[in-house]
């Protein structure tokens, strides 16, 4: 099964040829002006292939065209729909930089190694993204995306683990 990230989110129509203003969501805006295709994630499930005919990266957003994009309507069709690539394309992040589809499911520990649950979201927030985790008993508790978080990450494996000071700064436990 092909596994897509999300790299940008279509915020609305460009003028009146099809063009697209685009959050990007990917950490290197490289990444657009390499990419031949891309994927529009259904707004029910499913991915739609499409060309990517040109991609303007600016201070504001990424400004790009699709193929079967050609008029304002079909562009404001696709408002709010992500715009993803297969994980083929997606690069290797840098060193200590992982993407988010990796962490979720990740067994969580702190560093005394006492298991803490299983990291089932990360939320975006737009200033710090949020680690949401759920505990054996079903509890939730959400701790911020620190780096000083992090003392061990470990994607092949699944696991993930805590350093037990920082976590007893910044956990928010579910009543």
């Amino acid at each position: 099964m092909t596994e897509y990230l999300r790299i940008g989110v279509v915020l609305k129509p460009q003028g009146i040829k099809g063009e697209l203003k685009v959050l990007p969501l990917a950490d290197d805006p490289e990444i657009y002006a390499k990419l031949k295709e891309v994927y529009l994630e259904g707004e029910k499930g499913g991915y739609e292939k499409r060309a990517l005919l040109r991609a303007n990266v600016r201070a504001d957003a990424l400004y790009c065209t699709l193929s079967g994009v050609e008029d304002r309507g079909s562009a404001e069709a696709l408002r709010n729909r992500y715009i993803c690539v297969d994980r083929e394309h997606a690069g290797i992040p840098p060193k200590d930089r992982y993407f988010i589809v990796d962490f979720i499911g990740c067994s969580v520990w702190d560093s005394l190694g006492n298991p803490l649950g299983t990291l089932e979201d990360v939320i975006e927030t737009g200033a710090n993204d949020v680690y949401s985790i759920r505990s054996s008993e079903g509890k939730v508790f959400l701790v911020p995306a620190l780096k000083k978080l992090l003392a061990l990450v470990d994607i092949d494996q699944k696991q993930i683990v805590f350093d037990v000071e920082v976590l007893k700064e910044v956990a928010l436990y579910e009543d």
